[in-house]
């Protein structure tokens, strides 16, 4: 992909437009060597195709939606960020906790993040079958609703293409190990990388009307 031309000349320091990931363990780097979770790996990728932005990560491990919706306002506030790509709800479902507030937590967290003249990117997950067909079904597709809702694009699943694989996850069985952060990684720029193309255009744009102003 070509360089994003107004981002050019914007070096990833402090004042770089930034990226916010907003989630819970999976994206703290739980239980990894520091610099190895798909967080930092973002950062790195950005850097190496010479986007200009700086990647905040505002996780918590143990993270609920509705913790991260009461918390959102704040960190919007502080990071101003260009995009927000919201990874919470596991928490909830390995809690069994209602999935109507489950929805409207992260109904709110998208609109909030929108009326802050972000993009966001929604992250979805899976429970384990354990926890009846039901249950994990409505689960699931809570992220779809949300998604079709908002018009925010949608990763369908962050653990796709290994979840099943036992020797990819930590001894917890829970958090993914050093080897599945890439794969998550390409999960989440599938839908990233369009965004920030499309985010580019728009910085041309606005450039442009000024110029001409």
């Amino acid at each position: 992909m070509t360089l994003p031309l107004w981002l050019a000349t914007v070096a990833p320091g402090a004042d770089a437009p930034v990226i916010m990931v907003f989630g819970d363990s999976l994206s703290t780097g739980y239980g990894l060597p520091k610099g190895k979770g798909w967080v930092d790996l973002l950062q790195q990728r950005l850097e190496q195709q010479r986007y200009g932005y700086r990647v905040v990560n505002a996780s918590i491990s143990g993270e609920t939606t509705l913790g991260g919706r009461n918390r959102l306002a704040r960190a919007l506030a502080l990071h101003c960020p260009y995009v927000v790509i919201i990874e919470l709800g596991a928490n909830d479902g390995l809690r069994g906790q209602p999935l109507d507030a489950m929805r409207e937590n992260l109904m709110q967290m998208v609109r909030a993040s929108h009326a802050a003249k972000a993009k966001v990117v929604l992250l979805g997950m899976r429970v384990p079958p354990n926890y009846g067909p039901d249950y994990a079904k409505k689960f699931r597709t809570t992220f779809d609703v949300v998604a079709r809702a908002t018009g925010a694009p949608l990763v369908p699943f962050l653990l796709e293409g290994f979840a099943d694989t036992r020797a990819m996850f930590q001894a917890d069985g829970l958090h993914p190990g050093v080897e599945a952060q890439t794969l998550m990684l390409d999960s989440v720029w599938k839908p990233l990388r369009p965004l920030l193309a499309k985010l580019a255009v728009e910085g041309l744009m606005r450039r442009g009307l000024a110029q001409v102003n």
